[in-house]
């Protein structure tokens, strides 16, 4: 009897498209075909089969069965659980899931084998190449000569006599096992149970979460790869994924795991070349690369075996992806534990509201950290009150925190000045007209970026040489830059530190994994005496000879009434002044801030995080917020502002009564404008106990948007832009 199957496209679709099995096809659940979607083959997953009994309409055949590796069917289940989560269609979480299989394979290799044929000439160069090609693996020309100290023209000379020849050889995807005899790091006492609690949960088997809550400094990462080290050697089949908010912090960790196991991991973010994307994803489906270090793309990879999940860092704002398929890496990685019965931990110096609070009411278990590791204690932290002791005009350094620079550079130390802001200066205005500028089509603000001299929307990407006159009035050399980013900030240090060894890390000046590696050993090695940086180096960098830490504007994070304001400025400047004092100098920081009163800054300066997890939870708790309510947003955009607003008001009657919801708007949102096309917001509050992705998906179900309207959903959003 013939079977149906249902094909997921990895399209936003709203389901799986059904198609007849030919006969001795034998299909499985997962498996990668090619089916005919109008006038063209696409490439699809299987995620279900069922007998045809009663089939009522013909159905095209599914065209071939690919010679791809079959997605395990939890992988399969985790998808289709995703979009039902973040209400979205399932070909969308399928996309990322094969993106690595869509990447091209690595390609062939040339490498320079010994033919046995000797010499004509044994020359002393010659014969260093025949001994290095005999005493290591088949390498390219250049390498080999490298490896024999002589130019490649002995090597051609070589290959040309055919002493050498030159194979095209396929390259090794195979990942090295992890190394389970290897000793990892001395544990205190604090770590060492921590540990031994990780140990025993694995140990018991089947799903669980952890909560690893330890102070910056304090050794979480030895942590969990002992318990790492744990599931890998009791289950010769087990897979280990980490997940890290930040491509540089990525690199850090992967240079302690290959450390600790004596084997490089598999690398998975978007900078990662796609043959080498192809590798891991294959790697991982086979159950060969038994570790994966990733961005939160890495949770949809094809795990065989997954038993151990590690969000680092697991507050980071990072983890949220904000276009396209909308979720939360840290909420989907504790989803999919649950599916693949696997453990999960949640390590942070400063923990989510959500986490903490699952923490208190026994959802998770909770182990604390609450001391550095070694003699290495928490930087002293002092506040800059602005209004008492104000920088000089047209600078952004204050008196107190220039001296204790020159202090710091003194005795011969680092210092880290924090400013979450890129560029040269974030607005640009006309002195003569007022006017602002801003990206065609769009609400946001042009930065200034002076090392390129352009105008950047680092929302959309448009850039512009900043132009010689007003665009607006035409009045010349009358745009004036207006405010500080790192780069004003680094330009202020030079001129009152010119003989000091000045670098400046964020995504503007450190483009890919490589060079935000190179710039962390730098700073580590201790070449760079003051370091003007973003949030790319303000956590998990561990800075051996960094005492001070400048945060230029605490007050940034606190403007403009977000929701998690307060809480995601605690955890910055936290994480942040957390790089100072890591090792056997004391630390210190300042924190320059015209609110010194403020809830955030007295705790920062206390370093009593209790108290403000306590009233911020009380606040929460009052007004329903999370963690004691569910929020989610649905965001509205079209080319069109009366039709816009006309949609809308259907949607909104449209909206189900339920009891425990609540639905706000639609309003104007703050970044009205983007490419042209009008945002509208819905906010929509619930009950802890309301299904809230059913519901959003009940209320989508009774509108459809014109053709040039979109709509997308956020379940628990971070961003209300």
């Amino acid at each position: 009897m013939s079977r149906i199957a249902s094909v997921l496209i990895p399209m936003p679709l709203p389901e799986a498209f059904d198609y007849a099995e030919p006969e001795g096809m034998d299909l499985a659940l997962g498996d990668q075909v090619a089916v005919p979607l109008g006038p063209r083959l696409i490439r699809g997953v299987v995620t279900d089969l069922r007998d045809a009994m009663g089939g009522n309409r013909p159905l095209k055949p599914v065209a071939e069965k690919l010679d791809e590796p079959r997605l395990p069917p939890r992988t399969v289940e985790f998808i289709q659980w995703a979009a039902r989560y973040s209400v979205d269609a399932p070909g969308q979480p399928l996309a990322i899931a094969l993106r690595g299989a869509r990447a091209p394979r690595p390609r062939p290799v040339r490498v320079v084998r010994l033919t046995g044929v000797e010499p004509a000439r044994p020359t002393p160069a010659r014969l260093r190449v025949v001994d290095a090609a005999a005493a290591a693996a088949p390498m390219g020309p250049t390498d080999l000569a490298h490896a024999a100290g002589v130019s490649s023209g002995v090597v051609k000379a070589l290959v040309d006599e055919g002493v050498l020849t030159v194979e095209l050889q396929a390259p090794d995807d195979r990942f090295a096992p992890p190394d389970l005899g290897r000793h990892g790091a001395e544990l205190n006492a604090s770590q060492a149970a921590a540990a031994q609690a990780l140990k025993a949960m694995v140990a018991e088997g089947g799903y669980g979460v952890a909560l690893l809550d330890g102070v910056t400094g304090s050794g979480k990462t030895e942590v969990y790869l002992e318990c790492a080290a744990a599931v890998l050697a009791g289950d010769p089949e087990a897979q280990v994924l980490i997940l890290l908010p930040e491509i540089a912090l990525t690199q850090a960790v992967i240079a302690r795991v290959a450390d600790r196991f004596g084997a490089e991991p598999g690398e998975w973010h978007s900078d990662v070349s796609p043959p080498m994307r192809r590798r891991v994803w294959e790697g991982v489906a086979a159950g060969q690369c038994r570790i994966v270090v990733g961005a939160r793309s890495a949770l949809f990879l094809p795990f065989r075996k997954l038993a151990l999940i590690v969000v680092d860092e697991e507050h980071d704002g990072s983890f949220k992806q904000e276009d396209g398929f909308i979720y939360h890496a840290r909420d989907l990685a504790v989803a999919r534990g649950k599916i693949e019965d696997a453990a999960v931990v949640l390590a942070s110096a400063t923990p989510s509201l959500e986490t903490l609070r699952n923490a208190e009411i026994g959802r998770y278990r909770w182990l604390k950290l609450s001391a550095r590791h070694g003699i290495a204690r928490l930087p002293e932290i002092d506040l800059i009150d602005l209004r008492e002791s104000p920088p000089e005009p047209g600078r952004w350094l204050s008196p107190p925190l220039v001296e204790a620079m020159r202090e710091t550079r003194e005795r011969g130390e680092q210092t880290l000045l924090f400013l979450n802001r890129r560029g040269y200066a974030p607005l640009v205005l006309c002195r003569a007209c007022g006017e602002r500028m801003t990206a065609p089509d769009t609400d946001s603000w042009l930065v200034e970026h002076r090392y390129t001299g352009r105008l950047v929307c680092h929302l959309t990407g448009f850039s512009m040489l900043k132009p010689a006159a007003c665009p607006h009035c035409g009045a010349k050399d009358s745009l004036v830059s207006i405010g500080p980013g790192v780069e004003r900030v680094e330009e202020e240090a030079r001129g009152l530190f010119p003989d000091a060894r000045i670098a400046v890390f964020s995504s503007d000046t450190v483009f890919d994994a490589r060079e935000a590696r190179r710039m962390i050993e730098t700073m580590a090695a201790g070449e760079i005496d003051i370091l003007v940086a973003t949030q790319a180096a303000a956590k998990g960098h561990n800075f051996p000879n960094l005492t001070l830490v400048g945060v230029v504007d605490a007050d940034l994070g606190l403007r403009g009434g977000d929701l998690r304001a307060a809480e995601r400025t605690y955890q910055l400047l936290a994480q942040a002044t957390g790089r100072a004092g890591r090792k056997d100098r004391p630390g210190r920081a300042l924190l320059q801030t015209y609110a010194p009163e403020h809830a955030v800054m007295q705790a920062l300066k206390a370093q009593d995080r209790d108290a403000f997890v306590a009233a911020e939870m009380a606040e929460r708790e009052m007004a329903g917020l999370p963690p004691f309510g569910r929020l989610a947003a649905v965001i509205a955009s079209g080319p069109d502002a009366g039709q816009l607003d006309a949609f809308l008001r259907t949607m909104a009657q449209a909206a189900p009564n339920s009891p425990g919801v609540a639905v706000y708007g639609p309003a104007d949102a703050p970044l009205g404008l983007i490419r042209g096309r009008r945002r509208k917001r819905f906010l929509v509050r619930a009950d802890r106990g309301v299904d809230l992705s059913a519901y959003m998906a009940a209320w989508r179900a009774r509108v459809r948007p014109p053709g040039q309207i979109r709509i997308a959903i956020d379940i628990d959003p971070y961003s209300f832009l």
